[in-house]
């Protein structure tokens, strides 16, 4: 309209038609002036203005007045504009109306963002009261604290996938690898009528933690047990649970909330009353309360809890009880009166030695002990890993994970790290390819190996070679067993009956005094002097052997280094060697056992007095008691050396 306005305009400026133009263009401006007001406002705004007479005259100058007044706004103009006056006019009163148009755009804007305003402090202010209503009815939720819980919802409805222990946790106790002894044992003393306490012992990453939670479930099941199907499996970390001296705070075994300290209950602080709260072994009632790492606990903590084993209920004591005040609430006077139900199982987990546990714990709980995975258990932890979750192996991966750990635990994070790396590799190569099984290769486990800096569980390991002056020895740390690497030489002195030896000083002083032994018995075998050489013995790795038991090992492999007999190196012995040749009992055996196993050792000489701690589903290994070392040389040197020491072993 505005464009046609000015187009009609100009037209009237540069040829004039007389007053039947003029009047169509301001019946033209009378229209728009109509579209912007509205007829019925504009005759108003007209009547106001002293304009309408004007408006509804015949003459053009009389209208454009009119039209004049109407804008403007000012009811005093009276002075009638000369016809050829009247396009400029116009364009003036066009001007003005276009900046009408604008401003009341922006108010119509400015209206609208007020309404929104007030039509959302409105609803606020409705929300607020009804809250306000709702708090004076006891309601515990504000604005604050009702939008905190709309975020909880939110988050709630996000989640990733599962997590890599998720993924491959055994679903069920059959699915439990390498364990089959221990998880008999735990269940005999857990599914039963009358189930014990049980303390757990064995390395990290066996299954100790997911067989107490399966073998609950397994409990469940049973209906001679006294677990129902809502018996709880309550999880605690022994390493960060500590005792509080002043009993604020145990979230073990309760405290209680005195009204002057901080986590009293408003209404109960106020009226000065006390509020026990109760911990994990009531939460734990019914149930099974698990404790991780339990030899790490406070030894105050300790003897706290054995007091709940004990009793089976825990009590609490407050100075600001008061049980004649009336205003005490049952549950309160309850649990200050009777104490809290606290009948539970006890499971505890450890990596340490039995004999740095409480001995007070140990003797009310009975021991199970988890045995270190063999390298075969590890591979099929990972074959049935990848199989959870639809990966396909290349030959040689489960292989190659079992030689550089002996968890379970990480063995699973080996293979999700590699499958992250496989899964990068193809969509690298493919980034349009389709959904197909993964298969993780030796280059992507080699990779993750590389990238995570970790190096073979076992470097040692045996062979069907002989060799001169090496010889296998068996040692333990904890519950893992270990192969040690023991190697001789030996030169004649250069004057008889003055050779010295050497020996390791990092080995320990019960090593060394074996090696002292060994002479005794080199006379006594051979029937030479050990001082006629010039013997270095030395313990691959500078290894610290806790006890005598390398005695046997350091006999041999001095006789092999001064006879220059080769010792075949797929056999290992363990065990104390006495002057008179006997070979006494030592630790470990069982773990050493298994540390052979590792290192690929096929036969393993134990002391006779040890043979009730052979393994007895060893697999591929042969173990052989003997009493004297007589009988171990044999199984060491070849049919030629047995020969020639038949008659003086004898």
């Amino acid at each position: 309209m505005d464009k046609f306005l000015k187009g009609e305009r100009k037209m009237a400026k540069t040829d004039f038609l007389g007053e039947d133009q003029l009047a169509l263009q301001v019946n033209a401006v009378f229209g728009l002036l109509s579209d912007i007001f509205g007829s019925d406002r504009l005759v108003l705004r007209a009547g106001k203005l002293e304009a309408l007479h004007l408006m509804r005259s015949d003459d053009v100058r009389e209208r454009a007045l009119a039209l004049e007044r109407i804008v403007y706004e000012d009811p005093t103009i009276d002075e009638l504009p000369a016809l050829e006056d009247i396009p400029d006019l116009l364009d003036e009163l066009e001007s003005e109306i276009a900046e009408i148009l604008a401003r009341r755009t922006v108010e119509e804007q400015i209206e609208k963002k007020i309404a929104e305003k007030m039509q959302e402090r409105h609803e606020e202010y409705i929300r607020e009261i009804r809250l306000q209503v709702l708090k004076e009815d006891g309601g515990p939720d504000n604005a604050q604290t009702l939008k905190k819980y709309a975020e909880l919802e939110l988050l709630e409805q996000k989640s990733l996938s599962k997590s890599t222990l998720e993924a491959f946790r055994p679903k069920n106790i059959h699915q439990v690898v390498g364990q089959d002894r221990a998880i008999k044992a735990l269940m005999a003393k857990i599914a039963s009528p009358y189930p014990q306490h049980v303390i757990l012992y064995g390395p990290p990453g066996v299954g100790k933690t997911t067989v107490a939670r399966l073998a609950l479930e397994e409990a469940k099941k049973l209906k001679y047990t006294p677990f129902d199907a809502e018996a709880p499996f309550v999880e605690a970390d022994g390493a960060t649970l500590r005792w509080d001296p002043r009993e604020v705070t145990n979230p073990l075994l309760g405290s209680v909330h005195d009204p002057i300290y901080q986590g009293a209950r408003r209404d109960l602080a106020e009226s000065g009353i006390p509020e026990p709260k109760p911990g994990l072994v009531t939460e734990a009632h019914g149930g099974i309360l698990f404790i991780d790492e339990i030899g790490e606990m406070d030894p105050m903590l300790q003897n706290k809890l054995l007091k709940v084993l004990e009793d089976k209920r825990v009590y609490f004591d407050s100075a600001y009880y008061d049980p004649d005040d009336e205003n005490v609430p049952k549950y309160i006077k309850k649990l200050f009166e009777e104490g809290a139900p606290a009948d539970f199982i006890l499971i505890g987990a450890t990596t340490r030695d039995p004999s740095e546990i409480n001995p007070a714990l140990r003797s009310r709980c009975a021991e199970v002990f988890f045995e270190p995975l063999t390298p075969q258990d590890i591979q099929r932890i990972v074959r049935e890993a990848a199989e959870r979750i639809g990966v396909r192996l290349a030959d040689g991966v489960a292989e190659l994970i079992s030689d550089y750990t002996i968890e379970g635990r990480q063995a699973t994070r080996i293979l999700a790290d590699a499958y992250g790396i496989a899964l990068y590799r193809l969509n690298s190569e493919d980034p349009d390819r389709e959904n197909s099984v993964v298969e993780i290769t030796k280059e992507d486990l080699l990779e993750v190996l590389q990238s995570s800096r970790l190096t073979p569980y076992v470097t040692t390991k045996g062979s069907d070679v002989a060799e001169v002056g090496h010889i296998f020895g068996l040692g333990v740390s904890g519950f893992l067993g270990s192969v040690l690497e023991i190697e001789a030489v030996a030169f004649p002195a250069r004057e008889k009956g003055k050779g010295q030896l050497r020996f390791n000083e990092t080995a320990g002083s019960m090593a060394k005094d074996s090696v002292f032994n060994a002479a005794s018995v080199l006379r006594r075998l051979t029937g030479k002097e050990i001082s006629d050489y010039d013997i270095h013995v030395n313990v691959v790795g500078g290894g610290r052997i806790d006890g005598p038991s390398a005695g046997a090992a350091i006999l041999l492999v001095i006789i092999s280094a001064i006879e220059n007999w080769p010792i075949y190196q797929n056999v290992a012995i363990t065990g104390e060697i006495s002057i008179q040749g006997k070979v006494k009992p030592v630790g470990g055996v069982y773990e050493k056992i298994y540390g052979a196993k590792q290192a690929g050792i096929a036969k393993v000489l134990i002391p006779k007095e040890n043979a009730s701690d052979i393994p007895t589903d060893l697999r591929g290994m042969e173990i052989i008691p003997i009493s004297t070392i007589s009988e171990a040389i044999p199984h060491f040197f070849g049919e030629e050396v047995n020969k020639g020491l038949e008659n003086l072993a004898g």
